[in-house]
């Protein structure tokens, strides 16, 4: 079987880690079975359409490394490839058509009201609630014809078969099973003549040739819809994998207070996508052993559908970093330079920092971000005219920071004659009756100290502390750090 999976998204705001681990694990699968990876752009609900938004995902996936090899942004053999312009080609009405004439679909022209009220009813009477058939499931030509004849609107519905165990082998959760007669009658063309994610999607699968459907499990209840909607056209469903929510440490639902949610907020806060990648594919699939740091191929070569987890994957916003930081302590100086140099020129990076709203129950986040702006626009202007002591001040980073934000603030003492001393830091580190000679007396030995490199500075901090009678460095580094730095 030749593989061909699609990321199928509705661009109707930004792109979030969620969405991003569906076109990630699209990306893996395919690469592994040397299949075809689709981008469709699922833009039935007009209202909500943002062209921008398409673009935003074009964008970040290149960003992420994440390849198509089909889609509108690059054509294929099953163009078009917007739902609203395979609407415009007719290609689902008349699967619409042919769904009525065979009795598996039916018009239905309850008004908003009607349904509203319907609803209500259910709720009190503690049934079911859903759609499931009113008076038009079952009604007569005749009838459905006065009702066209009277100029009522009517959407078209799936008639779900009553009386049956739907079921469905599912390859992370085991054999799945629903009572139709708890499935509601889902609507797949409404009455502007726009067909629903329901239809759309699992005709366009269908047509395209997607063996499998990596999403969410937010899905899982409409799947029985769609496997009747396969069933009721003779099609062969795809095999659908169900990746499991994500949720922060504290096993609550994802929000910006676990880290940033849009994909491009994490490239505007220095991380990498080859390490985000890394970190977003660990978010519920596990490739066994003990390996968290893997290459782009090891990937590829490791990703399998059987490594995915039924339990919810929790997004663990340190883990990222270290990640991070385990792919900018690999880089060469010229390789770091270059990088950094390429986050500053990023549009996502300027918008970020430079955003007039943050939320205003994030006050410190704000005022961070903006030091963070302040020290690299510092750092950058500098690289300019002395790219070879910046480059040096960059290199002791370079072990300690985690983000390529961070290194602004990490090399704002070195270039800076004078550095603004935190009264905090101060207050902590000079109340000791020692602080004075032990800054006199390090100013003194530094002048002695050659080579000047790090190991001798460590030997002689630690003799001036032992000869001087301290247990521990904690007091002798302190007001060093702070006399330097800050």
């Amino acid at each position: 079987m030749s593989v061909r999976v699609r990321f199928a998204p509705s661009p109707t705001g930004k792109l979030h880690v969620g969405a991003l681990r569906a076109a990630l694990y699209n990306h893996l699968f395919a690469q592994k079975h040397g299949g075809v990876n689709i981008l469709r752009i699922e833009d039935t609900d007009r209202t909500r359409y943002n062209a921008d938004s398409e673009q935003e995902f074009i964008d970040t996936l290149r960003w992420t490394g994440i390849e198509f090899q089909e889609g509108p942004h690059m054509g294929g053999p099953f163009e078009p490839y917007r739902q609203s312009e395979r609407k415009g080609a007719g290609i689902y009405s008349p699967l619409v058509k042919e769904l009525i004439d065979k009795g598996a679909a039916y018009y239905a022209f309850e008004t908003p009201e009607e349904l509203d009220e319907m609803r209500q009813f259910q709720q009190i009477n503690k049934m079911a609630t859903g759609y499931f058939g009113g008076e038009w499931r079952d009604a007569s030509p005749e009838k459905v014809e006065e009702a066209f004849a009277a100029g009522k609107g009517a959407v078209v519905r799936l008639k779900i078969p009553r009386g049956k165990t739907i079921t469905y082998e599912c390859p992370i959760r085991g054999r799945l099973e629903w009572e139709s007669d708890v499935v509601d009658d889902p609507v797949i063309l409404k009455k502007d003549g726009m067909p629903t994610y329901h239809f759309a999607a699992m005709v366009d699968d269908h047509l395209m040739e997607i063996t499998h459907i990596f999403r969410g499990d937010e899905w899982i209840p409409s799947l029985p819809k769609h496997l009747i909607l396969f069933e009721a056209f003779g099609w062969e469903p795809p095999i659908f994998v169900h990746c499991p929510v994500i949720v922060g440490n504290d096993g609550k639902k994802l929000s910006k207070r676990h880290g940033a949610t849009r994909v491009l907020d994490y490239a505007a806060q220095g991380y990498l996508p080859e390490p985000l990648k890394n970190f977003i594919a660990l978010i519920g699939w596990a490739p066994g052993g003990d390996q968290e740091l893997m290459s782009p191929d090891e990937l590829v070569a490791n990703f399998g559908i059987e490594g995915i987890q039924p339990s919810p994957g929790k997004f663990d916003l340190e883990k990222l970093k270290w990640m991070n930081g385990n792919a900018i302590r690999a880089f060469s100086a010229d390789e770091l330079v270059s990088a950094i140099e390429s986050y500053w020129a990023l549009p996502s990076t300027q918008d970020y920092f430079q955003a007039d709203a943050l939320d205003e129950e994030m006050p410190e986040e704000k005022e961070h971000r903006q030091a963070q702006f302040a020290a690299l626009g510092k750092l950058m202007e500098r690289l300019q005219s002395d790219r070879e002591f910046v480059t040096a001040a960059i290199l002791l980073e370079q072990e300690r920071v985690n983000t390529l934000a961070d290194f602004g603030l990490a090399t704002e003492f070195f270039l800076v004659d004078e550095v603004e001393f935190d009264e905090k830091a101060v207050g902590k580190a000079f109340k000791h009756d020692h602080t004075v000679g032990l800054l006199s007396a390090l100013v003194e030995s530094v002048q002695n100290t050659k080579p000047r490199s790090a190991a001798n500075y460590d030997k002689m901090i630690h003799d001036w502390a032992s000869s001087n009678g301290f247990e521990k460095l904690g007091p002798v580094v302190a007001p060093i750090r702070v006399a330097m730095t800050g």
